[in-house]
């Protein structure tokens, strides 16, 4: 499919011609990016991929406020496009159902969601959703979730659509251009070899599907996917439906999600379709795909499995009664693509620079992703914040293909089932830990998981301190993944003092005769100050957002120890770091372990194990120092990210096992209790400590999130400081707000729309983070607002479960605004 002479932008070779493709080449030409070339190995539009025999559905609502961005994108893109009079997306919407109480009361959880982000939808009763499809079984139903917006896409028209708007504006679509390798010079990529010759190229993006961990092979980049098989079926002509049926709309119901097994519905004219994920995870060797344009079926259609299928069968005529007067006609095992956590891979590799992936996306999210690669392509970001979607979010041991392998098998088996935010994956487990985990262990430590980390929750050791607290009733939800024991802990920590693991908290070294002028260059804050100085600073993008926070302690005149929220800040350094070899950028945190030592008794447990002054006069707050704790040398950052006196203290993976024993040891005399991240959590909430990624991200700027105390705009440039000017004199139009919920058995657990009406009106924001404060005796949310919302004592309502609570801005922090509790 030739276009016109391209003459706009850098030479962009675009792997993969089904619909990410396709959307790509569209969204980089209407850009002005026109120098683009799109391959494929199979033949125009039908490639063999999973866009050739997707089923199309694409509903909007999800947890993450990315991926319902990205769905909303393709809804508005797709419902416009048509292809030779033909339509590409039918708004149909769709329906959720539940069959259980659980079930009707997480699509309440999903109505708030849909808020949230900007959805419209409602609840509706078994009588509504029969009106809807009327094959339903009345009786089975509890109600269903309507989104108006959702529909179905014919994948391969809505792909050759954009191809051709593509097109027309220069870009080229070659077919039955097989991929053999990635051209690179001096870690830069430089074309891509095909079977019928080298196209040159300034960058290359993988929009391979199944086949990128091909693709990256190739470019020596890991891509963490797997290819995983998925049934779908189509019956013979239904009773039912035949009368009235349009076979120029092919459908005109809902879309049907019965997520209680597993299953999902749509229209094919008088048939129905059926798609399921109940069956056994099917992971598919590349080597068992066969080359596209051979014979049979295309090589992303496997041998239906009718055994598999026929539990999810009984299910559906379970559901839909009327189909037991038909019969599966045909099926397939469909590949698709599937990552550790469920989340597409999309970024540049930093291994070879120019060397973009667009991988693990389905159609549901297709526009929307195209559309913010190609805005992070031409213009540096991308206007949805995508760091739960970066390739580089993976620690390097998540990369491995048995770890990949087993964590998006059970992504597989999770796509439909109730998700708590804090539940754990439950293999391969345990992988990280610290060199405290058999006292933890000892200690009844109830463990969660994050980047592989074991990290305690809180410590059935403690259990005994709970009994004389009154703590409200939780509901089921809020009371999963939690224990009064954190209340214990909070409690020690404030009254006290208790030791917290901060192990897996990541730490970088930066180091070299360019180390602070790299970190001046990328943070707001001023970091030109005296070795031992600690400083609260900001990661920017161009545009002024919230990349991330830092912690930055100066250890000497070219050596920095930062503290950084994981592999996302890691990578961000690395790639700007000069290549003169002038820093030096090292991971620290696997060799390395870390205790916070916090509470009022924290200086009476530390200072007698030490020969150094731990005293505030000699030791102030923000500052750091070598010292050592009996035997074991540590490096002491005097921080508290849970507003209590205390130290971070470091040593290294050898010791410290020996640190946790001497400081236990040394705690029983001050009541000293081991406490684990749900006490952490109040406790910085309380404080009113942001969590980057969660309260704040690249949609956000420092002074909307509360955090301008940590720009410098008189240091000198650094990143984003140029958009911060500009804004200069603006009062933000939104601000992040602390709620405090009226009502002691309110909690509310992150994501929920806050109302200003208790009834009426539409959602004005949603909440990020949330806790019960149990110094407060309150349940805390902060909560994105407009600006004239987010006042001390404006009344709103947050909604939780679909029920509205009742909730007042608080000024903030709640807890020693004075600050005394630290520096005492």
């Amino acid at each position: 499919m030739p276009g016109r002479l391209n003459t706009g932008g850098p030479r962009v070779v675009v792997i993969g011609a089904g619909i990410v493709g396709c959307a790509l080449a569209d969204e980089l030409t209407a850009r002005g990016w026109t120098d683009v070339t799109v391959v494929d190995q199979g033949p125009l539009f039908a490639t063999g991929g999973s866009s050739s025999h997707a089923p199309g559905l694409v509903f909007q609502t999800n947890a993450s406020k990315a991926m319902t961005d990205f769905a909303r994108y393709t809804v508005r893109k797709y419902r416009d496009l048509t292809l030779d009079g033909q339509w590409c997306f039918r708004p149909v919407g769709g329906l959720e159902l539940a069959t259980t109480p659980e079930r009707w009361a997480d699509l309440h959880r999903k109505a708030g969601l849909a808020a949230s982000w900007g959805v419209p939808a409602r609840l509706l009763p078994p009588e509504e959703c029969v009106r809807m499809w009327p094959m339903l079984d009345p009786g089975a139903l509890h109600g269903g979730l309507h989104t108006p917006d959702d529909g179905v896409a014919k994948a391969l028209r809505a792909a050759e659509a954009q191809a051709r708007a593509a097109a027309a504006r220069g870009a080229e679509f070659r077919a039955h251009h097989t991929v053999t390798g990635i051209e690179q010079r001096g870690g830069r990529v430089t074309g891509v070899v095909t079977d019928r010759g080298t196209l040159p190229a300034d960058i290359v993006v993988s929009a391979a599907g199944f086949w990128g961990p091909r693709i990256g092979r190739m470019a020596g980049v890991t891509v963490p996917l797997l290819p995983m098989a998925h049934q779908y079926a189509v019956t013979g002509p239904v009773a039912a439906l035949a009368a009235g049926a349009d076979p120029h709309l092919e459908t005109s119901r809902p879309i049907l999600r019965h997520q209680d097994r597993d299953l999902y519905f749509r229209e094919h004219g008088d048939r129905v379709g059926i798609g399921s994920y109940a069956h056994r995870p099917m992971p598919v060797r590349l080597e068992d795909v066969a080359p596209p344009g051979g014979p049979g079926a295309m090589p992303s259609v496997l041998e239906f499995t009718k055994d598999d299928f026929e539990p999810s069968w009984a299910d559906a005529v379970a559901l839909l009664p009327p189909l037991a007067d038909a019969a599966v006609q045909e099926g397939i095992n469909g590949v698709f693509s599937f990552t550790p956590d469920g989340m597409p891979l999309l970024g540049e590799a930093r291994e070879l620079a120019g060397f973009w992936l667009a991988e693990a996306v389905w159609v549901t999210h297709s526009a929307g992703v195209a559309r913010a690669v190609a805005e992070w392509l031409v213009d540096g970001r991308a206007g949805t914040d995508v760091h739960e979607c970066d390739v580089h979010r993976f620690e390097d041991v998540q990369l491995a293909a048995r770890y990949v392998a087993q964590r998006s098998e059970r992504a597989f088996v999770e796509v439909y089932d109730i998700v708590h935010p804090l539940q754990p994956a439950a293999e391969p487990r345990p992988l990280r830990t610290s060199p405290f985990h058999p006292r933890h262990e000892a200690l009844g430590a109830v463990l969660l998981e994050a980047a592989g980390w074991e990290r305690p929750h809180w410590f059935e050791a403690n259990a005994g301190l709970a009994a004389d607290l009154r703590l409200p009733e939780r509901d089921a939800w809020s009371a999963r993944h939690w224990s009064p024991i954190a209340a214990a802990e909070a409690r020690a920590t404030r009254e006290r003092v208790a030791l917290y693991d901060m192990t897996p908290l990541k730490r970088l070294e930066v180091a070299g005769p360019g180390a602070l002028d790299l970190l001046q260059r990328l943070t707001t804050n001023q970091l030109d100050r005296a070795a031992g100085t600690v400083t609260y600073t900001l990661l920017l993008d161009r545009a002024g957002g919230v990349r991330g926070d830092l912690t930055v302690t100066r250890l000497a005149e070219d050596r920095f120890q930062v503290g950084a929220n994981g592999n996302l800040d890691l990578d961000h350094l690395l790639r700007h770091a000069p290549g003169d070899g002038s820093v030096r950028i090292t991971d620290l945190t696997p060799g390395t372990c870390c205790v916070g030592v916090w509470g009022p008794l924290a200086r009476d447990l530390v200072q007698p194990l030490t020969d150094d002054d731990f005293s505030h006069e000699g030791f102030g707050y923000f500052r750091a120092r070598r010292a050592r704790i009996e035997h074991v040398p540590v490096l002491a950052l005097r921080v508290s990210y849970v507003g209590e006196l205390g130290w971070e203290l470091y040593t290294s993976a050898d010791l410290g096992l020996r640190l946790w024993d001497v400081l236990w040891r040394a705690g029983a005399r001050h009541g000293a209790v081991a406490a684990g991240r749900s006490a952490f959590n109040s406790l910085r909430l309380e404080k009113g400590y942001r969590a980057a990624g969660v309260d704040m991200t690249t949609e956000h700027d420092p002074y909307e999130a509360g955090l301008g105390f940590a720009v410098r705009l008189d240091k000198g440039d650094f990143t984003g400081r140029s958009a911060l000017l500009e804004r200069a004199g603006h009062e933000p139009a939104r601000r992040l707000a602390c709620l405090t919920l009226d009502e002691r058995a309110h909690v509310v657990m992150g994501s929920e729309p806050v109302y200003l009406d208790a009834q009426g009106g539409g959602a004005v924001g949603y909440v990020t983070s949330a806790a019960y404060g149990y110094t407060v005796d309150r349940p805390i949310a902060y909560a994105w607002l407009p600006a004239a919302a987010a006042a001390p004592g404006t009344r709103v309502h947050v909604e939780y479960f679909g029920e509205r609570r009742p909730a007042t801005v608080a000024a903030e922090p709640l807890v020693d605004p004075e600050m005394a509790r630290i520096r005492r």
